[in-house]
């Protein structure tokens, strides 16, 4: 098996997510997750899935992310290795679609208007 290219976003973050067969090891930016990512909540969504596919421990996992915080930065990774997870085995896809893991979230933040101190807020207005 060669190795696979995919691509994952959320918010700012893109990640690039380069798998192939292997023992599990996962690396983010030359550095272990384990150590770029130090809390569980954020490791675990490393794991789900490879856990939703039982694939764990089958392969190797390389990523490149920039942008944005922790939170999207893990998202985007998650993203990219669930898409990597259906290039694999196409079958992959239904379960991975049903936790919501294929689904690329759109939301990011609102650009700031001019006249204004933020996106929405407004000045405030005197009559007077």
């Amino acid at each position: 098996m060669e190795i696979i290219n995919t691509l994952g976003r959320r918010k700012t973050s893109v990640a690039r997510v380069y798998m192939s067969k292997g023992k599990g090891k996962v690396t983010i930016n030359k550095r272990d997750y384990k150590e770029f990512f130090p809390v569980s909540v954020l490791q675990s969504k490393i794991h789900q899935p490879f856990e939703l596919t039982d694939t764990v421990n089958q392969y190797d996992v390389t990523v490149n992310v920039k942008g944005g915080g922790i939170n999207g930065q893990v998202e985007a990774i998650r993203l990219g290795i669930s898409r990597a997870l259906v290039k694999i085995d196409e079958e992959n896809k239904a379960l991975l679609k049903a936790e919501g893991l294929m689904t690329r979230d759109p939301r990011m933040v609102e650009r700031k208007k001019p006249g204004q101190p933020k996106a929405r807020k407004k000045f405030q207005f005197s009559k007077r």
